[in-house]
């Protein structure tokens, strides 16, 4: 008999553990905390973030801007943009954040987990009380602390609870008397709000405890955190479109690349670049042990394909149950969160399959349909699917329901195989929800920008709003080698349009095995796509990061820009490597012609101006000069590795040896007196407002095109604005 622990149960202390590569300035923390800084209380969302007004589009009110009612994303109230044109938020609702559909777009389900609860379970709606939305202006709960369920005996073998939601709505759920909730979608059906929940709402302040558990209880959340997991470094976090948009990393060994160390490595790089749960896809050595020590060392949720341990060592027509129902019990034990089951293929779809350009591109699911053809026999994934719900169940493992009929070309994309497929999958997330196991949904990896949220909502509507797992998806096929791009082009569309966790593409997809480099491009060009999303569906606090960086960039505060900048090292390498001097404008455009330095010069302009942003030089001293750091040794790399510099041009940076681009002595009585106490050399001679304006043409003639801009910038000299 399995020994369980109910979800309600766990330490409430998280994280238990707080990794090097994760501390406070790297860029995961960044990514967190640059987009909730804003949202510390209850009544900061009510207070700081409106929704969209109406309003003309231009000046002369010709057009109209095309809101639905959305939050503004950002919470600098003097910010002119009018925010996003997404819908309104619909929080405890079917559309969560959503865009606006396209006419013909399948409409939400109106079903939930709700409508599949176990036999043995009923549930009454007693009252709907006035939204609290209505009474906030805003679809979040009170800030108030919920008021507990209160489990009574209402017959010899029922039990009964009954709790309200965040909003409004009460439910009477009765249920056995012998029942305890293991997982978090059981714990939320009765009104539970568990530690996982509150320290999810902790990291996406944006929602309430109350409303993550809400949206568990309807399958459009969940909580991937294995018990066993739980009682080692895992943090728990959230999937689901009420959140904000989540980035998978894959990775494994395979039979001729990697190793566990190797493996345990790069967790530790996708952890710190952004990767936001990870996939062990291990195909080759010490299968075991390298999910053991991946498990052992992660932070984030981990996931699974356990087909790919059932048949090492065997064929995979000698599959069968108990080898199938032994590797996922294993795998659950050992603590893995989510596992891919590739149970949608049905052996009545395989026909459909016949004229696709490239047939079956996933793994798992060419394996179970050659296993179909072998023994003319169905699935035995799909056979064998309330058996693995129970397992799943006693250790809170969530599905991630596999595509494996997923299109691995444009010219196969939204087919009747891959649609097919995910009727099947609606059918299979009814019935994991029935044993109260957590589902979300994989997502094809080949689509045409035109058809992305077609598939979107088609899912959403099938699948009933079960969270949306997807793999890019590529949006053209002709750039190996350039996939990260090609592939996070059409991930943000499709986060957008309604995905809740992208599964990353790296520049060696298709290609062979990603390296560590690899892992750290795929996680950023993903960021890029989830945060862009976000921002763009309004999720309250997302664009205050933009904001921030945008107001450092400026005031010309290049120390700032680089702080907030999600990779500190390679920007702050790239501008070094044209000019490397802390000065008012950079490489690009040179002083003459920096149109941020003129519009900071301009007195009308807010540009440049907004409090806390302001460079600061010796002493403190607004616009004083200071001497820029050198190089570190991962910058220095980072410029080994383009190759544009010589070896001794990289150790001039790193030892801040100047030449062209060097300070001299300034006219008299223009060095401030605290730089000379402090020992800071004045501002280099380039800068034409603080030298002669004829010395500092001639050093910026050595590195700079030095160009006439008066013309173009049609400023007299005696601009009374300037």
């Amino acid at each position: 008999m399995t020994t369980t622990t109910p979800a309600s149960t766990l330490p409430a202390n998280f994280p238990a553990h707080l990794p090097a590569h994760l501390a406070a300035g790297s860029p995961a923390w960044k990514a967190n905390d640059h987009t909730t800084a804003g949202l510390r209380t209850a009544g900061d969302l009510r207070q700081r973030y409106r929704t969209t007004n109406p309003g003309p589009a231009t000046p002369d009110g010709a057009w109209q801007l095309p809101v639905h009612g959305a939050f503004n994303p950002g919470a600098d109230e003097n910010a002119p943009t009018p925010g996003s044109f997404a819908n309104k938020a619909d929080i405890g609702g079917p559309l969560m954040f959503s865009s606006p559909d396209t006419p013909g777009m399948p409409a939400p389900s109106d079903k939930t987990a709700w409508d599949f609860l176990p036999d043995d379970w009923t549930v009454e709606v007693e009252e709907t009380n006035r939204r609290r939305d209505e009474e906030t202006e805003s679809p979040t709960a009170s800030s108030s602390e919920p008021t507990p369920s209160l489990r009574l005996s209402v017959a010899p073998s029922l039990d009964q609870v009954t709790f309200t939601d965040a909003r409004g709505t009460t439910r009477k759920v009765t249920f056995p008397k012998d029942f305890t909730p293991i997982t978090q979608l059981e714990s939320a059906r009765l009104g539970i709000i568990t530690p996982a929940m509150r320290r999810v709402a902790e990291r996406e302040p944006h929602l309430t405890p109350e409303q993550i558990r809400d949206e568990i209880a309807a399958g459009r959340l969940i909580i991937p955190a294995n018990i066993h997991h739980l009682a080692h470094k895992l943090d728990p976090m959230a999937i689901g479109r009420a959140s904000r948009t989540k980035v998978n990393a894959n990775m494994g060994a395979s039979p001729v690349s990697s190793s566990t160390d190797e493996e345990v490595e790069k967790l530790r790089w996708a952890e710190k670049w952004g990767g936001d749960t990870v996939m062990d896809l291990s195909t080759g050595g010490d299968l075991d042990a390298t999910r053991a020590a991946i498990i052992h060392n992660a932070t984030v949720p981990i996931g699974t394909v356990p087909i790919y341990s059932m048949i090492i060592g065997r064929k995979i027509e000698d599959l069968n149950r108990e080898i199938i129902l032994e590797t996922i019990e294993h795998q659950a034990r050992q603590g893995v969160d989510y596992m891919t089951i590739h149970a949608g293929v049905r052996k009545a779809h395989i026909p459909l399959v016949k004229n696709r350009l490239i047939g079956i591109v996933s793994r798992g699911g060419s394996l179970l349909a050659k296993w179909c053809l072998v023994h003319n026999a169905e699935n035995p994934m799909y056979t064998l699917w309330d058996e693995i719900c129970q397992i799943l169940r006693q250790h809170d493992v969530s599905f991630s329901i596999g595509d494996g009929l997923r299109p691995g070309g444009l010219a196969d994309a939204t087919d009747h195989a891959q649609l097919a497929e995910l009727q099947t999958i609606g059918e299979l997330t009814e019935r994991a929800w029935r044993h109260g196991v957590q589902v979300m949904v994989e997502g094809p990896g080949h689509v045409p920008f035109d058809q992305i949220e077609f598939n979107a909502k088609l899912q959403r509507r099938l699948c009933h709003g079960a969270p949306f797992y997807v793999l890019g998806p590529l949006v053209t096929d002709v750039f190996p080698g350039y996939d990260h791009i090609t592939s996070c082009i059409g991930a943000t569309a499709i986060a957008y349009h309604g995905a809740s966790m992208l599964c990353y593409v790296t520049p060696k997809e298709h290609l062979g095995l990603p390296k560590k480099g690899d892992v750290k491009e795929g996680c950023i060009a993903y960021k890029i796509a989830a945060h862009a999303a976000d921002v763009a569906l309004g999720i309250p606090g997302t664009r205050d990061w933009d904001d921030s960086l945008t107001k450092a960039r400026a005031a010309l505060n290049w120390s700032k820009h680089f702080e907030l900048a999600f990779d500190e090292d390679t920007a702050r390498a790239y501008h070094d490597e044209d000019l490397d001097v802390d000065t008012d404008f950079c490489a690009m455009c040179g002083h003459d012609w920096c149109s941020v330095r003129i519009s900071k010069e301009i007195q009308d302009f807010a540009s440049g101006k907004a409090d806390g942003f302001e460079r600061l030089g010796a002493g403190g001293k607004p616009g004083a000069p200071i001497k820029s750091d050198a190089l570190s040794e991962d910058q220095q790399a980072i410029l080994k590795q383009r190759g544009y510099l010589k070896p001794e041009e990289i150790h001039k940076l790193a030892a801040k040896v100047k030449k062209a681009v060097a300070s001299s002595p300034a006219p008299a009585g223009e060095v401030p007196s605290e730089a000379k106490a402090e020992g800071v050399s004045p501002k280099p001679s380039c800068h034409s407002d603080f030298v002669d304006p004829e010395e500092a043409k001639k050093v910026q003639a050595k590195v700079l095109v030095q160009l006439n801009t008066a013309p173009a910038h049609n400023l007299p000299s005696g601009d009374r604005l300037i």
